[in-house]
């Protein structure tokens, strides 16, 4: 368990806060191990009809924890990845899927919200995917999702450049339900995810299943996460994390000669 995410269950809703504001609310292994477990125990608790999604402070996530995601390209990094989990539960899950965006949503809080099926921003949310720039390439399945969603040109120019999308084209591409003001962003959420709670469960589960095949998703998560795992030991990799540690730009031109 970690203090760093806030579980609460009440009228039929299973809040997840993500809770390290200090750190940006970066997702630490533990952190993905406790994701992944209530999600997990949600699939067979009938007393959950929604999940809610957000983040504490003053923005969504910025996305992994860079320190931990060094010490796996060095090797140092020893355990299960629990990342891999709580991808694979968010692809399976059956329970209606609720996030509140507040500021930066980066990397896999983006692609999460791809899974997602209510996605409430406020007027400061910023999403990004700034994969490429750290070496590394997509994942949670986000390589076929993202395109299906927003169109290739969009969804290429998102991972290769790495540029932030505001809320307003975020609503309009369609990776968004609803844009509110920031201090009405967890009521107007909530408010959804109640409405989400009184709807017949069984129809609920089985839509979902219709729009979504978790085969298909499982599939394209595990190919991510092949790439994904060889792009952390290359040299590429590496430069990409001395780079962030030393507050520099990376070189990548120098691996080249």
């Amino acid at each position: 368990m970690t203090e760093h995410i806030k579980i609460e269950k009440n009228d039929g809703i299973l809040s997840l806060t993500m809770a390290r504001p200090d750190k940006k609310n970066a997702l630490t292994n533990a952190m993905y191990g406790v994701l992944a477990d209530a999600l997990e125990a949600a699939e067979t608790d009938t007393s959950v009809r929604v999940v809610l999604i957000r983040g504490e402070g003053d923005m969504f996530t910025a996305g992994n924890d860079v320190g931990e995601f060094a010490a796996m390209a060095t090797g140092a990094f020893q355990g299960e990845r629990h990342v891999s989990r709580f991808v694979q539960v968010l692809a399976k899950s059956s329970r209606p899927l609720v996030a509140a965006v507040q500021g930066r949503a980066v990397g896999i809080g983006t692609t999460m919200l791809l899974h997602c099926d209510l996605v409430m921003l406020a007027e400061n949310a910023l999403l990004s995917t700034p994969f490429v720039s750290l070496a590394l390439v997509p994942e949670a399945a986000s390589s076929l999702l993202m395109p299906l969603r927003i169109g290739y040109a969009r969804a290429y120019e998102m991972f290769a450049l790495g540029e932030a999308v505001d809320a307003r084209s975020a609503l309009a591409w369609g990776l968004a339900n609803r844009v509110v003001p920031l201090d009405r962003l967890d009521a107007e959420a909530k408010t959804l995810a109640l409405r989400l709670a009184k709807q017949p469960a069984g129809a609920i589960s089985i839509t979902k299943r219709l729009m979504r095949n978790p085969e298909v998703l499982l599939a394209q998560v595990m190919a991510e996460s092949r790439q994904f795992a060889e792009r952390l030991t290359t040299a590429e990799a590496r430069e990409a994390f001395a780079a962030f540690a030393e507050r520099r730009p990376p070189d990548f031109l120098k691996l080249a000669s």
